[in-house]
């Protein structure tokens, strides 16, 4: 029987790409009013949302718990199947604690089950990647003990680099200091911003204008992807389709070969990096 994969609404997955793969719902509140993401990025009105984070209404996520975990995964284990769920990064998230929780209460119920928790040092894509390759595993037969150790394996290759347009919503959150926010505002500096070896959100170059910024995304892709005549290639933003066409103009540039996925950035973590968001992600020789 394959092992089961789950993933949530962070990975940011097409419906079209959820072949084997199980979304967990994530919930957040706009204006104190409840939501529940459950991972369908066509049906999601990302114009509204990013518009609503613009404008200042109050948008606030919460981790998903060890409950979530225990009801989702329980009934699977029970029929005889193992589990492989790929979490949003312990770094940034106390979500892979959480389902870390649940997996060891779950193996003291099923202890001839195996439940793995993937920390994929990333979101959105970058744990959405780690999913389908999951899931791929799962559709050929393989153990699960033996593909989690390949999944765990492509954590470092997993390559997500992204910028933002306004570093304020990255400050509400923790993620910069106020006063950096204030300079790169004042002197219109763009950041590219990645997901490290332990997960964390850092700044890895500085550039002045969107324009520069978009380039210097494609010249990440340049620098890190695999030495392969094609590529898969996933790019997500807050509502700047425009943004997002320009930079698949310039990895197609790179790579004529490319597979390319461009859609909406999910609500989950959209809070935090704001309306003009552009992220890309991919598999390359490190992060």
């Amino acid at each position: 029987m394959p092992f089961a994969v789950f993933a949530d609404g962070s990975a940011n997955l097409p419906k079209k790409m959820l072949d084997g793969i199980q979304i967990l719902p994530c919930e957040y509140t706009v204006d104190g009013l409840p939501q529940v993401y459950l991972g369908d990025i066509e049906q999601f009105d990302a114009h509204a949302y990013y518009t609503g984070l613009k404008e200042g209404r109050s948008i606030r996520t919460s981790l998903l718990n060890t409950q979530l975990f225990l009801t989702h995964f329980d009934p699977v284990l029970a029929q005889g199947q193992d589990i492989i769920y790929v979490s949003s990064s312990s770094g940034i998230s106390g979500t892979y604690q959480a389902a870390s929780l649940a997996a060891e209460e779950l193996l003291e119920k099923y202890p001839e089950r195996f439940v793995h928790v993937v920390d994929s040092h990333g979101c959105g894509f970058g744990n959405g990647l780690l999913a389908l390759k999951a899931a791929e595993l799962s559709s050929t037969g393989l153990d699960a003990r033996v593909a989690a150790k390949m999944v765990d394996a492509e954590v470092p290759h997993i390559c997500q680099y992204f910028t933002v347009d306004d570093l304020n919503f990255l400050k509400r959150t923790g993620r910069v200091s106020g006063m950096t926010a204030k300079i790169a505002t004042v002197l219109s500096i763009k950041p590219i911003l990645f997901g490290d070896s332990t997960g964390h959100i850092v700044s890895c170059e500085k550039v002045r204008g969107r324009k520069k910024s978009i380039e210097a995304l494609a010249k990440k892709y340049e620098e890190k992807r695999l030495a392969l005549p094609y590529q898969d290639v996933c790019i997500s933003h807050g509502d700047c389709l425009e943004d997002a066409n320009t930079l698949a103009g310039l990895i197609r540039a790179i790579t004529p070969r490319v597979n390319l996925t461009i859609c909406q950035h999910e609500p989950y973590s959209g809070a935090h990096v704001g309306p003009g968001m552009l992220g890309l992600f991919f598999r390359g020789k490190e992060r």
